[in-house]
């Protein structure tokens, strides 16, 4: 249990304890002042429990002043969310109304506004490179301006696009060294990373990359943007034709334990937000014990002045 004002606490034990002393050297005096009377002292003990029960009242409302709490643990979702999203040239299409990026951005956005405060949201963009365009954060606006700020730019490498949001997860960077290996950076259990893409990869060892991220403890959620017909779009002049490839976006959701999310089109895309579970997180949360007290206080305090009139007529 901890207290927010040992303090107080010592001064209404102090306090109680005085009123105790009072008590007992007020029974003695007024018990020889009726034996030297030859007045036979009736009740004994139980004519003094309004007494204690008002003095123990008072005990009980001293700690309740001190703001006293309990920590017990509590069950939440909560931890760092990445949200991985695709600006490449092909998430221009226009398979998904109004095109691709558009459309991710709105999911991204509903995923945001459905997520508790407890959990730090972060947002990278990604194309051959990548760039964190909002660290994690508990304040959520932050995200959403970063969402609405993505713009279509270069290719596609899903690979960069995880090692990246693990730097941001772990603070460290991470990139695979010529071997292909990427470093260790210990273990993220309550990070996940949502990636919306459509999965066209163009450079990058997207297997190792996932396996960096499995071996950290992060989960990857993959959201599949397009339509496996797909649609042509114009990139520097040329028409290029793109369309939805599930199988690199279901290989990391498979290698790292998430869930690979096919989103076809808008309806199934605005829906993602209830479709991602999140990990639930124990964290031991102070439980608030001073209205249980007061409560218990006013109880002794109420019994004890009703047995005190009781017996004598007066309130102590």
């Amino acid at each position: 249990m901890t207290l927010s004002s040992p303090l107080l606490l010592a001064v209404g034990l102090f306090v109680t304890a005085a009123l105790a002393w009072a008590a007992v050297v007020s029974a003695r005096r007024r018990t020889a002042a009726l034996a030297a009377a030859g007045v036979a002292v009736r009740g004994g003990r139980r004519a003094y429990l309004g007494v204690g029960l008002t003095i123990a009242g008072v005990g009980v409302l001293a700690v309740a002043t001190a703001g006293p709490a309990a920590m017990v643990p509590v069950p939440r979702t909560a931890g760092t969310v990445i949200l991985a999203i695709d600006v490449s040239n092909s998430m221009g299409a226009d398979d998904v109304a109004p095109n691709r990026l558009a459309a991710a951005q709105r999911a991204a956005r509903a995923f945001v506004a459905a997520q508790p405060d407890s959990v730090d949201i972060g947002v990278v963009a990604f194309e051959r490179g990548a760039l964190t365009t909002a660290r994690p954060d508990r304040d959520h606006a932050l995200a959403l301006k970063a969402i609405d700020r993505l713009k279509l730019t270069g290719g596609t490498s899903l690979g960069t696009a995880i090692t990246a949001a693990l730097s941001v997860i772990s603070g460290k960077e991470v990139a695979a060294g010529r071997d292909g290996e990427t470093p260790d950076i210990g273990y993220w259990p309550s990070a996940t990373i949502v990636m919306f893409s459509d999965g066209q990869n163009q450079g990058g060892d997207v297997e190792r990359a996932a396996e960096a991220a499995q071996r950290a403890g992060v989960h990857v959620h993959t959201v599949g943007v397009g339509t496996t017909a797909g649609a042509t779009v114009k990139v520097d002049g040329y028409h290029l034709q793109t369309s939805l490839e599930e199988e690199p976006l279901t290989v990391i959701a498979q290698t790292t334990g998430g869930a690979y999310h096919p989103a076809s089109d808008t309806a199934r895309l605005d829906g993602i937000a209830d479709t991602i579970d999140l990990r639930l997180t124990v964290s031991d949360e102070p439980l608030p014990l001073a209205g249980a007290l007061i409560g218990l206080a006013l109880a002794l305090l109420a019994t004890g002045a009703a047995l005190t009139v009781l017996r004598s007529g007066r309130v102590i």
